[in-house]
């Protein structure tokens, strides 16, 4: 649940803090705001600028200076296409898994280049996560996250083909030639499976990285990733180790116009990033084509 902001933490009270334009932005968006002391997490105190009212108050230096890393691995991931994660077999608790390196790969990246899977199920986050994976046609998590979502890949994909080909029945009127009574019992899978796979549509390969808004909550998730050594890039509050992700940016992750901030971050550098992918492959041909003339 998130906390009320004590009202005596102004804004003006805080740009009292700061000086500079660059900070603006972030100051309307409420990134500043951290968690109370008593959540504070003791590895975050380097990225504590004061305490107030019992509110800590982030150091918005340390905010930019992680998110310019940040999207500068997205940038990477993105305008190099990402790689093909295979999946096979191992043993595991959920009876199937997969390790880097083994078994057949399916196809790896997004139309748009790497593979990312969006992680935010918190209300402030699912609307910005579902616009940043739309755009970039990417699958996402907003409900819950799905046990072996990553390291039993190969079942949950199974799954996840049975739910795209149920919906695909419904749609053509494949569902036609059972009964009415079957016919409401298969909308009523889709209806569970929606819930589960609404957001998963291109997960077809194992991401190169996880964008995750509050590890805090997603903590399965985080382990899922470390166990495959999948990178994560995630929005972090004060009330979490920063280690616990490659790339942590610290913020407000309790207000959605912070969340949005994010995001909208990353929308830019992806956007930047897909530009001068697509623009390679062009490139390469006219330079090959010049190489060629200089040759003859």
């Amino acid at each position: 649940m998130s906390e009320p902001i004590d009202n005596k933490i102004t804004d003006e009270a805080v740009v009292s803090l700061y000086s500079g334009e660059r900070f603006k932005e972030l100051i309307e968006a409420g990134v500043f705001f951290g968690r109370k002391r008593t959540k504070t997490n003791p590895r975050m105190r380097p990225y504590i600028l004061v305490t107030r009212n019992e509110m800590e108050i982030i150091n918005l230096e340390k905010t930019l200076e992680g998110l310019e890393q940040a999207l500068l691995f997205l940038k990477e991931k993105i305008r190099g296409g990402g790689s093909a994660r295979s999946t096979g077999s191992a043993d595991s608790p959920q009876g199937g898994s997969l390790q880097p390196g083994s078994g057949q790969a399916r196809q790896a990246s997004s139309p748009q280049g790497g593979n990312i899977l969006l992680v935010g199920t918190q209300p402030q986050a699912v609307e910005g996560v579902v616009k940043l994976a739309k755009e970039f046609n990417m699958p996402f998590v907003t409900a819950r996250w799905l046990g072996g979502l990553l390291t039993n890949f190969k079942i949950i994909s199974k799954r996840n083909d049975y739910y795209k080909k149920l919906k695909d029945d419904l749609r053509t009127g494949g569902l036609e030639k059972y009964t009415k009574k079957e016919r409401l019992g298969f909308e009523r899978e889709i209806r569970r499976l929606e819930e589960l796979f609404g957001g998963l549509e291109n997960y077809l390969a194992l991401p190169d990285a996880l964008l995750m808004i509050d590890p805090n909550i997603h903590m399965t998730a985080v382990r899922e990733a470390k166990r495959l050594k999948i990178p994560i890039i995630a929005y972090v509050n004060t009330d979490i180790d920063p280690d616990l992700a490659e790339y942590s940016v610290i913020g407000n992750t309790k207000a959605r116009k912070s969340v949005n901030w994010f995001l909208e971050k990353a929308a830019e550098a992806m956007r930047e990033a897909k530009a001068l992918h697509s623009a390679e492959p062009k490139e390469s041909v006219e330079t090959a084509e010049k190489m060629n003339q200089a040759a003859a």
